[in-house]
């Protein structure tokens, strides 16, 4: 995967991981990186997330902008926008740069805000109360603060289809990051029964939405056709889709010497597991074993098998929207992302 981003990253001209560095180094992002400082030695998540913008070893923090990138240039100019090639550097718009910036500060937005902790499930040991509050300030400040600059820099684009586009996936998030959070605690897991095509339009909504639309957006920035812009938006939607499924599958299939990496109950595997098994033998399941042995009973039945043959369903039919573009390193770049979430060991 770090040898695909890398490859990639070189095909679009400059590393992704500098696209936000405009907003991240502003006046305000420093003080309120200076207010950050004060949750060292508190388990507030946010500490985690800042972490994360400085060193990410999984290199898919700034995957979303890297796509829009590459799809951007795989592309082209299309015969509409001609007259303004001279615009182009590295055969990319100016426009899609920007775009691909705004969708980064969306999405390193909504980490942010994930990081907002219930201080009611709050224990001793977590951190003093009133740090805990402090860091749920500063995550409601520091997300809307980089909400706020990319919906400026979004009106800035003058593109109104772009701005429908980008803001019909805020409310996309919204909706799917509300629908995981009140069905977050374990026993709402036990209760709700999810098949597999409510776990997609949740998946979508919460994590495949924003890359979709972006990447349709960048082909209407461009002036190319109805069905370029859809070929755009089905790469962007299954490549992430394979992606999350990818993530999902890593503690049941990931070779390390940690075998009890934690699972979620409403991960592809054990939603597929569930479907297999039966709503009540499941529940039984949950509730009678502890979760190194559940995670083994998974692996023994017939979801994670399930999971990566979705996970490369996906993937084929990313790759089949790529088939619309001209051949190129960039189209090459695309593929490559695609091979990298769908190979298992």
């Amino acid at each position: 995967w770090s040898q695909v981003v890398s490859e990639a990253e070189k095909i679009v001209g400059y590393p992704t991981s500098f696209m936000s560095l405009r907003c991240l180094l502003s006046d305000e992002l420093s003080n309120i990186a200076m207010q950050v400082r004060k949750l060292v030695g508190t388990k507030h998540p946010l500490l985690d997330t800042a972490r994360g913008f400085v060193y990410d070893s999984r290199n898919n923090l700034q995957m979303r902008g890297l796509v829009i990138l590459l799809i951007s240039k795989a592309a082209g100019p299309s015969t509409a926008e001609l007259s303004f090639q001279h615009s182009m550097v590295s055969g990319i718009y100016s426009s899609q740069r920007s775009l691909a910036e705004i969708t980064e500060l969306i999405h390193t937005a909504f980490l942010v805000h994930r990081g907002i902790v219930n201080i009611g499930e709050l224990k001793s040991c977590d951190g003093p109360l009133k740090d805990m509050q402090f860091g749920n300030k500063m995550a409601v400040l520091s997300g809307d603060f980089l909400l706020a600059n990319a919906c400026t820099s979004l009106a800035q684009l003058q593109n109104t289809k772009v701005v429908e586009l980008i803001s019909s996936a805020i409310g996309d998030l919204v909706q799917g990051i509300y629908y995981e959070n009140s069905k977050s605690s374990e026993e709402s897991c036990l209760t709700d029964d999810i098949g597999i095509s409510r776990w997609k339009e949740q998946v979508f909504l919460s994590h495949s939405a924003l890359l979709a639309k972006s990447c349709q957006a960048a082909m209407e920035l461009a002036k190319h056709s109805t069905e370029i812009q859809d070929m755009a938006f089905q790469y962007g939607k299954h490549m992430s889709m394979s992606h999350k499924l990818h993530s999902d599958l890593q503690p049941f299939v990931k070779e390390s010497s940690n075998d009890t990496m934690t699972f979620s109950l409403n991960s592809a595997p054990a939603i597929l597991h569930q479907e297999f098994l039966g709503r009540e033998a499941w529940i039984k399941q949950i509730r009678e074993v502890n979760q190194s042995i559940l995670q083994e009973a998974i692996k023994a039945g017939k979801g994670v098998t399930s999971a990566i043959d979705l996970c490369r369903c996906h993937g084929n039919r990313a790759l089949a929207a790529l088939e619309h573009f001209p051949p190129s390193e960039a189209r090459d770049a695309l593929a490559n992302i695609v091979c990298a979430v769908t190979r298992f060991p």
